[in-house]
């Protein structure tokens, strides 16, 4: 599943991510406190973007869609999906704007990647949180995720190093 398909939604049009996009997503990447539970330090430069976003050696295996609204093309957030292991398991990834926030789009655009995860095979999508990262642990509770497991100490951010909750959700389970 290396395709990167456009989704529509009620609300939104999950498009390919490009490097295009560094140029909405520099505000949200750049955000020191919206950066907090991200796995790395926020952007401190459009080109440092321009090169996260560059299609390469470390991005192998992911899939990335842009979050945009119907009727424009600007990047509002993305999502991200890399398969772990052949025989259906994915992870996922998600940032947005801090504008969006409480609007139902993070929901929407997570559950619509979901449900096309979930048609093209995948037997088990999971995410990796922060425990302290209140707002996305809500959203993937809502969505039934299960809290499978914590690992102590399991990453070493820009923040020091941090505990990880593994949120697990099957086929079987998915509720649209």
């Amino acid at each position: 599943m290396s395709e990167v398909p456009v989704i529509e939604t009620e609300r939104l049009r999950l498009r390919p991510r490009t490097l295009d996009d560094a140029e909405s997503l520099y505000p949200t990447m750049s955000d020191a406190e919206l950066m907090t539970w991200w796995s790395r330090a926020p952007f401190t430069s459009l080109d440092e973007l321009r090169e996260y976003l560059m299609p390469g050696e470390k991005s192998a295996g992911w899939r990335a869609w842009a979050i945009t609204r119907h009727g424009e093309d600007r990047a509002i957030g993305f999502l991200s999906a890399g398969e772990k292991r052949q025989g259906g398991v994915t992870e996922i990834g998600y940032v947005l704007e801090r504008a969006a926030w409480g609007s139902g789009i993070a929901r929407e655009a997570v559950s619509a990647l979901i449900t096309l995860l979930f048609a093209r095979g995948q037997r088990r999508i999971f995410a990796d949180t922060d425990p302290e990262n209140v707002a996305s642990n809500r959203l993937l509770e809502s969505l039934g995720f299960t809290l499978e497991g914590r690992l102590r100490g399991e990453w070493e951010t820009h923040i020091g190093v941090r505990d990880s909750y593994i949120w697990g959700l099957l086929a079987a389970e998915w509720k649209p």
